[in-house]
């Protein structure tokens, strides 16, 4: 089975983005906040059917983990109120295609993030999510601040309430940051890789894990800077005194496909354990044309998975289907609830 770890919703209906612009400016302006967006199936799969479904087909994998899209969590919008209200619908729509299309996609929840906020103002709605919408993950953004860093780092125990109900839940959650509002960084560009990258070195430099042997993390986007820069990780480890990267990080630490050359899975494959690699494509997202290189689509990244030389058939059976099964506790369950069979 091609397991898909990272999609997100990135084909909503018109009516849905618009609903998002109004109650935003009736925050900012104190203007009577819209009501929900009505949105019909058949709006829903007039949007999904040529996008994200089309490519499914087209490129031979099976079912995708779906969460909302990313870059519209918008932690750093509003306040605890606006953000519960935004996540909770967003969560709702994608349990809606879930429903509509349930041998194609599993949900994975965003969260009610602001900054300042404690996280554990967040468990609510991964309970809900995880209980009542059959979601098998979560979307944790290391950063709700949108590109300025003010919360503490990952390894603080003030997300540790979070982190308890993550493990008593047996969820993942996929690092992922939202929108950038500081003009320094490109949002899918920089600000992403930053937050991967980010989020790789605080766990480095804890022992988060020692608290919590059984949590797991996602590092998405081929871990940032991460696999390119390991010898400089292992000199750190080294220079700090810490246990070597395998044994201090790979039992909760992984990292996806999410790299749109071949060159770069390449050396990602290299450098990185396969038992510690996720397939994933993240489309329609970040990049969305074709490579004139390849005459492929850049997000095409099972090309590169098959394309591989480096791994053998083994290894491509754990990234594309063992792996996800072992980080995503629940998510065999899901699969056979949801009927879902391979036909990749």
């Amino acid at each position: 089975m091609i397991i898909d770890c990272h999609g997100h919703y990135t084909s909503e209906p018109a009516a849905f983005i618009e609903f998002r612009k109004q109650q935003v400016a009736a925050f900012t302006d104190s203007s009577k906040m819209p009501a929900p967006p009505q949105i019909s199936d058949d709006q829903i799969r007039e949007k999904l059917e040529p996008a994200q479904l089309k490519f499914q087909r087209e490129r031979g994998t099976d079912v995708t983990i779906f969460s909302p899209r990313a870059s519209a969590m918008g932690h750093h919008v509003g306040d605890a109120k606006l953000s519960a209200e935004w996540t909770r619908i967003c969560n709702d729509m994608v349990h809606r295609i879930v429903n509509l299309y349930p041998k194609n996609f599993i949900g994975v929840c965003q969260l009610p993030q602001t900054p300042g906020v404690p996280p554990e103002n967040c468990i609510p709605e991964l309970e809900r999510c995880v209980k009542e919408l059959g979601c098998v993950g979560c979307n944790l953004n290391p950063d709700p601040s949108g590109g300025y860093w003010k919360e503490p780092p990952l390894t603080d125990k003030w997300w540790y309430p979070f982190y308890e109900k993550m493990v008593e839940l047996e969820v993942p959650a996929m690092v992922h940051v939202t929108g950038t509002c500081n003009p320094a960084f490109h949002t899918t560009g920089s600000h992403y890789i930053n937050g991967d990258t980010t989020a790789f070195m605080q766990f480095l430099t804890s022992d988060l894990f020692k608290d919590f042997p059984t949590l797991k993390f996602v590092i998405p986007h081929g871990g940032g800077a991460v696999p390119y820069h390991w010898g400089r990780y292992r000199g750190i480890a080294q220079d700090m005194k810490r246990p070597p990267l395998k044994e201090l990080l790979l039992h909760n630490v992984y990292f996806d496909t999410c790299v749109y050359h071949q060159p770069g899975i390449d050396c990602m494959t290299k450098v990185i354990p396969a038992d510690n690699i996720l397939f994933a494509s993240e489309m329609v997202g970040a990049v969305k044309g074709i490579d004139p290189e390849t005459g492929h689509y850049f997000d095409d990244t099972r090309r590169y998975i098959d394309g591989s030389t480096i791994l053998s058939a083994a290894d491509k059976k754990k990234i594309f289907e063992s792996n996800a099964l072992k980080v995503y506790p629940r998510l065999a369950k899901q699969i056979q609830k949801q009927g879902i069979a391979a036909t990749a």
